[in-house]
């Protein structure tokens, strides 16, 4: 059941009304991505991940077209993109997978969820054999 749904009858326009309440209280949401394990080791460049990330993320099915809408920028080792609307966490993943693939990196770092509004760069857990 959706909010205001059992107050439909009662109200005329209700469901218009519900539109222009949930738009008008939408909050800013940011995301980050916490790459401190590559910078620490000099594998990664946060500067170029985030011209990538200003590049590659679309906005109404265009990229270049950020506006007001989104903002990508860096704090000490991670990744801020703060949204102002509707946005997936998945998206941010997906791109995060596709500069590592470009930058050669995707073999070695993974991308893991880290609280509800972020991730995390890692390294896989290669196991030595001993023979």
């Amino acid at each position: 059941m959706r909010i205001g749904a059992q107050f439909a009858g009662f109200f005329p326009n209700s469901h218009q009304l519900l539109i222009e309440i949930m738009s008008a209280t939408q909050k800013k949401i940011e995301f980050t991505i916490d790459c401190s394990a590559p910078l620490n080791d000099k594998v990664m460049d946060l500067a170029s991940f985030e011209k990538f990330m200003n590049e590659h993320i679309k906005v109404n099915n265009k990229t270049n077209n950020l506006g007001d809408v989104v903002a990508v920028s860096t704090t000490d080792n991670k990744l801020c993109v703060t949204v102002s609307t509707q946005m997936a966490k998945r998206y941010l993943k997906y791109l995060t997978k596709k500069y590592l693939k470009k930058q050669s990196l995707r073999d070695y770092l993974r991308v893991i969820a880290c609280g509800k509004t972020g991730y995390k760069l890692v390294y896989f857990n290669v196991e030595k054999d001993e023979e």
